[in-house]
């Protein structure tokens, strides 16, 4: 692996990581908690939690799933087990957040449609790639646990 790859996939770990600690640690405040919710009740895979929790509850869930992936990623000097956890967990965080495309509002810009995105599409858009970086996580992951 040559030295840009190598750095490259440091990058791409640990930045997955800070964006996952940085984005759940959010999920605590009133403000995303609010934020985010035309996304999750529109959402047939998340909608469900507002009926189990408090719109606050449900955020702070989100939060704890999403520093926990965060963590387990970045232990991935420690184990590749962990982290291979921590890349299944944000690979189907980014899935869920993509779905969103499809089912909330605001995803695309009502003047103009498809495929103009809006301002939450302009959001949303972003979680093509983290999933692109959990999904190598996981895989590099993997590879370290079958040695």
């Amino acid at each position: 692996m040559s030295a840009f790859e190598s750095t490259g996939a440091r990058i791409l770990r640990y930045g997955l990581a800070l964006v996952l600690l940085a984005i759940g640690a959010l999920k605590f405040t009133a403000g995303e908690a609010e934020g985010i919710r035309p996304l999750v009740e529109t959402s047939p895979f998340l909608s469900w939690m507002y009926l189990a929790l408090s719109v606050r509850g449900a955020s702070n869930v989100i939060g704890v799933v999403e520093i926990a992936a965060a963590l387990l990623i970045a232990a991935r000097p420690f184990s590749a087990r962990a982290a291979a956890a921590g890349s299944a967990l944000a690979v189907g965080t980014f899935l869920a957040t993509l779905s969103f495309m499809v089912t909330a509002p605001g995803v695309w810009d009502d003047t103009i449609g498809f495929p103009a995105l809006g301002g939450a599409g302009q959001f949303l858009v972003k979680d093509v790639v983290l999933l692109g970086a959990a999904v190598w996580s996981l895989g590099e992951s993997l590879r370290g646990v079958r040695g």
